[in-house]
């Protein structure tokens, strides 16, 4: 098989890529719109304190990926919870 060729770490970087990704949609859609969106707040929380543990547990690793692609996910994620705070506060 062709998979038994790739790298395992190719395929996490590819991962890391399209995780740190996923939330920039929602973040567009929050800037252009500037009000807050029915996402659970609980849930970016969540996903905060995770990725926080992703990036400390890629540097006890001294590994770049984890922890650059979790860095920018944090970034991200940071900035949804909040313009969604600010766009509250609005109301």
């Amino acid at each position: 098989m062709m998979l038994l060729n790739i790298q395992p770490q190719t395929v996490g970087i590819i991962a890391g890529i399209f995780s740190a990704v996923s939330l920039l949609p929602q973040l567009v859609k929050m800037l252009k719109e500037k009000k807050p969106q029915d996402v659970s707040m609980l849930m970016f929380v969540t996903l905060l304190v995770g990725l926080v543990l992703w990036i400390i547990y890629g540097i006890m690793q001294e590994d770049w990926p984890i922890i650059c692609t979790n860095s920018f996910s944090l970034v991200v994620n940071t900035a949804i919870i909040t313009l969604n705070i600010i766009y509250k506060n609005r109301e």
